[in-house]
C-alpha cells in the first residue's frame, strides 16, 4: 500500500480532560519480569530498573521483540512507549495484540519511522479470522520520541477503541449483524518488536535506514491490563490493582469522547481504507457504508 505523501503541521496544541481518565484503574507498579518474555534479539532487548523499564534495540544485524506471558480475551490495555528518536527512517516499532493460527485475530499499533524533523506515521489495523486490510493512519499532535506517551486498546464485545494519551483516535465497531467479522473468540497475547522495514516503511521504501544512527532504541514502561486473562480454556477478568472494575466490558464513547474522536480524524488522519476508491474499485467493505 502506498503511503500518503502529505505532511503534518504541528500547530494545534490542546488541553482537555481525557475521556478514558475516569476509567483508568489505580496505578500499580508494573513489572516486565513478571508480565513479559523477551522472545528474540540476542540481547538487544533488555529489562531494566528491577522490571520497571523495557527497551528494544535494532542494529544492522537484528531487531528485537517481546510478548506477554498472559493471553487475554477482551480488556483495557495500556502501555507507555517512547519511540526511536532522531532519524528513524526505515524502522518500525510494532505494538499489537494477536492470536495464532491461519485464521488469527489481531489489533495493531505500528509506528513508522521517518527522517529527523518529519512526523512518525501511526498505522492501525484490525484483523479478524485472518483478514485485515482495515488500515487507518495518523500523524500525532506531539513528538512521540521526547517522552513517554500512553497507547491504549479498549477491546470489548461491542467495539475496539484505539487511544493515545486517553484521546480516542479510532473506533472499530462489532458489525457482525451485517457480515463483518469481529475478534471475539480467540484469546490474544501482547507483542512488540522493533525491526527494519526500509523496503516499505518510509515513503513507500524510498528512504532507507541510515545505519550510522544505530542502534535504534524504543522504551516501554507502566504496563497495565485490566482484562480477561485466558487460562486453561477459561477467562477471568480484572487486574491486580482493581479486580472488580470491569466497566470497560460494556463501555461506549460518551459525547465528549465522540467529539475528540472526530477532532483527531478530521485533523490528523492521513489514510482511511474506507476512502480508498482505487483500492476498493469493486465496492467498499460493508462497514464503510455505516455512518
Amino acid at each position: 500500500m502506498a503511503l500518503p505523501s502529505s505532511r503534518c503541521s504541528f500547530l494545534l496544541v490542546f488541553s482537555a480532560i481525557c475521556w478514558f481518565s475516569s476509567l483508568l484503574p489505580a496505578s500499580a507498579a508494573s513489572n516486565f519480569n513478571q508480565d513479559f518474555l523477551i522472545t528474540w534479539g540476542d540481547g538487544r532487548a533488555k529489562i531494566l530498573n528491577n522490571g520497571g523499564l523495557l527497551t528494544l534495540s535494532l542494529d544492522r544485524a537484528s531487531g528485537s521483540g517481546f510478548q506477554s506471558k498472559n493471553e487475554y480475551l477482551f480488556g483495557k490495555i495500556d502501555m507507555h512507549i517512547k519511540l526511536v528518536p532522531g532519524n528513524s527512517a526505515g524502522t518500525v516499532t510494532a505494538y499489537y495484540l494477536s492470536s495464532k493460527g491461519s485464521t488469527w485475530d489481531e489489533i495493531d499499533f505500528e509506528f513508522l519511522g521517518n527522517l529527523s524533523g518529519d512526523p512518525y506515521i501511526l498505522h492501525t489495523n484490525v484483523f479478524s479470522q485472518g483478514k485485515g486490510n482495515r488500515e487507518q493512519q495518523f500523524y500525532l499532535w506531539f513528538d512521540p520520541t521526547t517522552d513517554f506517551h500512553t497507547y491504549s486498546i479498549l477491546w470489548n464485545p461491542r467495539h475496539i477503541i484505539f487511544s493515545v494519551d486517553g484521546t480516542p483516535i479510532r473506533k472499530f465497531k462489532n458489525l457482525e449483524s451485517i457480515g463483518v467479522p469481529f475478534p471475539k473468540n480467540q484469546p490474544m497475547r501482547i507483542y512488540s518488536s522493533l525491526w527494519n522495514a526500509d523496503d516499505w516503511a518510509t515513503r513507500g521504501g524510498l528512504v532507507k535506514t541510515d545505519w550510522t544512527h544505530a542502534p535504534f532504541t524504543a522504551s516501554y514502561r507502566n504496563f497495565n491490563a485490566n482484562a480477561c486473562v485466558w487460562s486453561s480454556g477459561k477467562s477471568s477478568c480484572g487486574s491486580s490493582s482493581t479486580p472488580t472494575n470491569n466497566a470497560w466490558l460494556s463501555q461506549e464513547l460518551d459525547a465528549a469522547g465522540e467529539q475528540r474522536l472526530k477532532w483527531v480524524q478530521k485533523n490528523y488522519m492521513i489514510y482511511n481504507y474506507c476512502s480508498d476508491a482505487k483500492r476498493f474499485s469493486q465496492g467498499y467493505p460493508p462497514e464503510c457504508n455505516m455512518s
